[in-house]
């Protein structure tokens, strides 16, 4: 059961949103779950914000860095974990190789962390996958919206006529990870984006 529940029409829902994560001397992990069309990039701006003017030092990371393409959900959750999570949780500097769509691959050129984040800040991930490393995340949120509202904005996408041909094949991806991972469930936020 969710410690937070609230949604994105209340006052105040995100700044209420980041008081669940627990404070600490080293870096914290936000991880953003839900289904495509749910609002998670707009989510994780807001909690990204409200961090910020607490003062943390913040950064939000979207999955779609990490997934490697269309087929790409567990990989990208893999790397998640294995070169961004588990390197901050040891106190090292995160560096992997953002996938780059156009060219269908994984991009040459390291990316890392803000040093701030890396040592004492908060990382914010948003995407489906995000949260299926729980001993290595901080606090993780579900952000929530009815089937046929993720439907209309899927719909609506600049990149809608690219994703069409993928949306089966990801929503299986993503029943997939749910189903595996129950983000859901283990969510100590709950989010509402209607």
């Amino acid at each position: 059961m969710s410690e937070v529940r609230t949604g994105t029409g209340v006052p105040g829902w995100a700044e209420t949103v980041v008081t669940a994560l627990p404070g600490g001397g080293g870096a914290r992990v936000v991880a953003v779950e839900g289904r495509s069309g749910a609002g998670k990039s707009t989510v994780a701006a807001h909690l990204g914000e409200a961090l910020a003017a607490r003062g943390e030092a913040v950064h939000v990371l979207t999955m779609e860095d990490l997934y490697a393409g269309w087929d790409g959900l567990a990989e990208g959750s893999r790397l998640l974990r294995t070169r961004v999570l588990a390197p901050l949780a040891r106190g090292e500097a995160p560096v992997w190789h953002r996938w780059d769509w156009e060219r269908g691959q994984r991009s040459a050129d390291p990316s890392h962390l803000p040093e701030a984040v890396s040592r004492c800040g908060v990382l914010v991930v948003e995407g489906t996958g995000s949260g299926g490393a729980p001993a290595l995340v901080d606090l993780l949120v579900w952000v929530h919206a009815p089937e046929a509202e993720r439907a209309r904005r899927l719909d609506e996408r600049g990149d809608a006529q690219l994703y069409a041909p993928h949306r089966a094949a990801w929503a299986a991806q993503e029943d997939h990870h749910l189903d595996l991972h129950r983000p859901e469930a283990r969510a100590r936020a709950w989010v509402d984006n209607s």
